[in-house]
């Protein structure tokens, strides 16, 4: 794989696992409050390390199993097989649930209130440690994520042309944490107002596009898995 490609298609699984529509909630959750920047900053950072991580972990397991030499031509395609398999897999579950959930809910308990989940509890209060542990949680490992960092593990590339690549992905991958950012340094009044409307928006819609994602990402990888081991 040439250098071109190889950030052509690392770059399209990045930005297809970009698409998390509730970093985005949280970004606008954390701009919105009394202090914007001493939360979001701790989001991105807690964002930017774990991918990070995993990311530096995942290379050296790849290539520690020998899946960028010549000679392994079905293991790398046929990991890029299952991993889409799973991925479609995991796009039909969430079609499923969200089925479930359209249709008319039992009446809850007033004495049983629902509990509310981790990040629902560490965002409740905006504050610098709290916000650097929901970037840390949110931004687990993710199959695209993995999938991009399959691509650049197996591509035989230079030093320089991995770590080119692999800087790529982390970043793209957390665009979803750090363009809200950006945009409200630029223009706070207009980001605060678009970020409102596109939170309306993903509450509505933001479970279908993310399935949507994950369902797109399944079918690349088992073309690519089918296509390469063929």
């Amino acid at each position: 794989m040439n250098a071109g490609s190889l950030f052509e298609q690392a770059a399209g699984l990045a930005l297809l696992g970009a698409v998390y529509p509730p970093a985005l909630l949280v970004a606008a959750l954390y701009l919105s409050s009394e202090r914007p920047g001493k939360t979001t900053v701790p989001f991105v950072v807690g964002g930017l390390l774990v991918v990070t991580a995993i990311g530096i972990a995942a290379l050296l397991a790849i290539r520690a199993g020998g899946l960028s030499r010549v000679g392994h031509h079905q293991p790398r395609y046929g990991l890029r097989l299952g991993l889409g398999v799973v991925a479609i897999i995991a796009s039909v579950v969430l079609y499923r649930r969200m089925g479930r959930k359209g249709r008319k809910p039992k009446p809850q308990d007033p004495a049983k209130p629902k509990k509310p989940n981790l990040v629902q509890r560490l965002t409740a209060r905006p504050r610098p440690i709290a916000a650097f542990a929901v970037g840390v949680v949110m931004f687990g490992p993710s199959l695209t994520f993995i999938a991009a960092v399959d691509a650049v593990a197996t591509a035989n590339a230079s030093l320089a042309g991995t770590i080119a690549a692999m800087a790529m992905i982390i970043v793209l991958t957390v665009a979803f944490a750090w363009l809200p950012l950006v945009a409200y340094l630029i223009t706070p009044a207009g980001t605060i107002k678009m970020l409102q409307a596109l939170e309306a928006w993903l509450k509505r819609h933001g479970k279908t596009a993310l399935t949507g994602a994950v369902g797109l990402v399944g079918v690349i990888l088992v073309i690519q898995g089918i296509t390469g081991l063929a």
